[in-house]
């Protein structure tokens, strides 16, 4: 779950349906053919939906590019005797290896995969676990480290795992700020955005800095309040982003120079999700605002190398009109094409939106509940 807003809205969802689900779904794998068959070195790719939390709705999604084929819940159907499936509420999704990771935020774990059949092959227990990186055969995974509880004296510091990927065990861990969210490694460290989100108002406000030869957080740089995403470009640049506190402050992108130590530039931009293709950071956001109690919507485009921002909407055809949230966004390493998910009301099932890279839809497709997060799977050892 990325905001408190939502947290609240998905907490009330839960009490309204609480009377009318039965505690444990199982889902049925659902195999649909939706696009032409492409052929090139992208094989396929995973789509984790988050699920609402507290109903273990999270699962996992594939489509196979060479057979035009999406089919939902791949995960239930490769490990039918795991109970309650993935759990609860999957944050996110990498590749490193043989293996696909996928981060399950309030059951408190990481499922270990093999990447090509998804049979589950191990798990990595942290505590409220949030996003993950890989690095010279290690996996770092952000953790909240205390329970789900919003309250302004939060005392309990979150920290970054560091896992063996060959023994997936954690061999380290290094304390941050609050409720660290999505990291970064650049140039031999570490960053990592913390967010202070369970503190509301007293938001955390800073990226916290690991050496990752120590693993020992050597400094914190005061960025923006309730910090949450963090992508590395090849110039050196981190691009954070703010979700703001939902009144005054709005959502905001920030650059920072990891190799001179300054802000190099603040857009006026709302983000949720970004993806980075070359240098083309492709931003999605949705700000609600409690002044207004309305909902600003971004599909925007960044060029990394100019600092400047080269399209306020990559959708041309006018088809955004058919997204309720615009909730995550990727883009294929080799066509360029763009996909943005639809989290609907967070409640129910998602879709899955394809553009083209010049921004026309060219097929949509429904997911499970909350498609958040992306893994692109390469032929032979190639992995996006």
């Amino acid at each position: 779950m990325r905001t408190i807003h939502k947290i609240c809205a998905v907490l009330l969802a839960m009490l309204v349906l609480a009377g009318c689900r039965e505690e444990d779904v199982i889902f049925v794998p659902e195999v649909v053919e939706i696009a032409q068959p492409e052929f090139n070195d992208v094989q396929g790719m995973y789509v984790l939906n988050e699920g609402n939390m507290g109903s273990n709705k999270a699962t996992l999604d594939y489509y196979n590019f060479s057979t035009g084929r999406y089919t939902r819940n791949v995960f239930g159907f490769a490990n039918p005797s795991v109970p309650k499936e993935m759990g609860d509420v999957g944050n996110d999704l990498g590749i490193y290896g043989s293996k696909l990771y996928a981060v399950i935020n309030c059951s408190n774990k990481v499922d270990v995969m093999d990447k090509m059949t998804v049979k589950k092959i191990g798990q990595i227990d942290i505590p409220n676990c949030r996003y993950i990186k890989f690095y010279g055969g290690y996996a770092y995974v952000t953790s909240y480290a205390g329970p789900v509880e919003i309250r302004e004296d939060y005392e309990q510091r979150g920290f970054v795992a560091k896992i063996d990927t060959t023994t997936l065990q954690v061999v380290d861990t290094c304390v941050v700020g609050f409720q660290p969210d999505e990291l970064d490694i650049v140039n031999g460290k570490i960053y990592v955005a913390n967010s202070g989100g369970y503190m509301v108002p007293n938001y955390e406000n800073t990226l916290s800095v690991i050496d990752i030869a120590t693993f020992k957080e050597e400094e914190r740089i005061p960025i923006a309040i309730n910090l949450q995403g963090c992508r590395a470009d090849s110039h050196g640049t981190l691009w954070v982003s703010s979700r703001g506190d939902y009144y005054e402050n709005s959502s905001m992108l920030y650059a920072y120079d990891t190799r001179h130590h300054r802000l190099l530039k603040a857009f006026d931009t709302r983000v949720s999700s970004m993806w980075l293709d070359g240098d083309s950071l492709y931003v999605i956001g949705v700000q609600f605002s409690y002044v207004t109690m309305k909902n600003e919507v971004t599909y925007a485009i960044i060029n990394t190398a100019t600092l400047e921002q080269v399209a306020d909407n990559f959708i041309t055809d006018g088809t955004e009109r058919d997204i309720t949230i615009p909730y995550a966004v990727a883009v294929h390493p080799i066509t360029k094409d763009i996909y943005v998910t639809d989290g609907k009301d967070y409640v129910s099932p998602g879709w899955l939106f394809c553009y083209s890279a010049e921004g026309k839809l060219k097929w949509s497709v429904r997911t499970g509940d909350i498609p958040g997060h992306f893994a692109f799977l390469g032929k032979n050892i190639n992995d996006f």
